[in-house]
């Protein structure tokens, strides 16, 4: 028997109680959406958040001692779209280079008014929107006023839309600068921003602390092995720093002005890395959620330097994974796999 619901946008998503739909990474590739659909997605995620209606427990996470693997499982129900969902998270290899490396996630949304799974879905192309997407929206609320240079540290999956992504929410970026070590890599993000805005280009930099001395905007999404560390001496005032990586010295966030964290409990658990001599980190000014619902300031003043921890919540994974899921299911995308028969 098969059962159909209403999904948030009026889509009709059909699911079998013994079935499951598989969104393979091939499924997910060929999906059109904009880079303002991404960011009005996730937003709503953070106001339905804000407003109570979802909820986004902390992060299981598991590491050997050896530190070679790292595996997350978090949990978390959309109250807009009403659907429940779990996403597993695991990346080996974290002692070797990135080609060495695997990485592998997952989302598995549940329909929490019918009661029926709705899709499993490879969430590697959710994840390299969605991060990009948050950083662009912190830029929107934290950034200062007349912003008009961004450095992007960083040239892997995080990396590559991080600056179509700020153009989007920030379309006053004149200049617009990366640094990286890697040749394929710095041309991938030269080919995004192409397609995205064509009429765009990026500079490539190699003296990160005077990019970094010109930029209103940084975003750090560099991984463990980068040689750049941005100190906060070398931030003009009024500057933005993002971390989503590595790029970032701890002192951007200890002798920043102000502090936005999407989740304190998350920075606290995964950016130990960013701890003082003691072992801590500051706590933050505010977090995200209630920036953009407007109920607390982003930016005080013009020259505060503020320093921004972008870690994922599972609520906005679910929000765009359920996006996903209804424009595939509408083009009859992915397979139907009879897992509880």
């Amino acid at each position: 028997m098969t059962d159909t619901s209403a999904a948030a946008d009026g889509t009709a998503i059909s699911g079998d109680p013994k079935s499951l739909r598989v969104l393979s990474t091939t499924d997910l590739a060929g999906i059109d959406i904009s880079l303002a659909d991404v960011v009005a997605t996730v937003e709503g995620a953070y106001r339905t958040l804000h407003a109570g209606q979802s909820d986004n427990p902390r992060k299981l996470t598991v590491k050997p001692q050896d530190g070679h693997s790292v595996s997350y499982a978090m949990l978390g129900r959309d109250g807009s779209r009403n659907v429940v969902a779990i996403k597993t998270s695991y990346k080996h290899g974290l002692d070797k280079g990135r080609e060495e490396q695997h990485y592998y996630t997952a989302l598995t949304i549940y329909d929490d008014t019918t009661g029926l799974p709705v899709a499993m879905m490879d969430c590697s192309r959710i994840g390299s929107l969605r991060t990009p997407a948050v950083s662009a929206l912190l830029a929107r609320e934290c950034a200062a006023p007349g912003a008009r240079s961004a450095l992007v540290i960083g040239t892997g999956t995080q990396g590559r839309l991080a600056l179509p992504f700020l153009l989007t929410t920030l379309p006053g970026l004149d200049r617009l600068m990366v640094f990286g070590t890697h040749a394929d890599g710095i041309a991938a993000v030269r080919e995004q921003l192409k397609v995205h805005f064509p009429d765009r280009d990026i500079e490539i930099v190699t003296d990160v602390r005077a990019a970094a001395a010109d930029a209103d905007v940084i975003v750090a999404t560099a991984g463990a092995h980068t040689p750049a560390a941005v100190e906060a001496e070398w931030l003009k005032p009024g500057a933005l720093s993002v971390l989503v990586g590595h790029g970032l010295a701890p002192s951007t966030l200890h002798r920043a002005d102000r502090v936005i964290a999407t989740s304190e409990a998350q920075m606290n658990v995964t950016g130990t890395d960013m701890a003082d001599a003691d072992g801590k980190l500051p706590a933050v000014d505010s977090e995200f959620p209630p920036v953009l619902a407007g109920t607390t300031a982003g930016r005080l003043s013009s020259t505060e330097r503020i320093f921004a921890y972008n870690s994922g919540l599972v609520v906005t994974d679910i929000a765009l994974g359920h996006h996903f899921a209804q424009l595939a299911i509408a083009q009859g995308l992915g397979t139907e796999v009879p897992l509880w028969q």
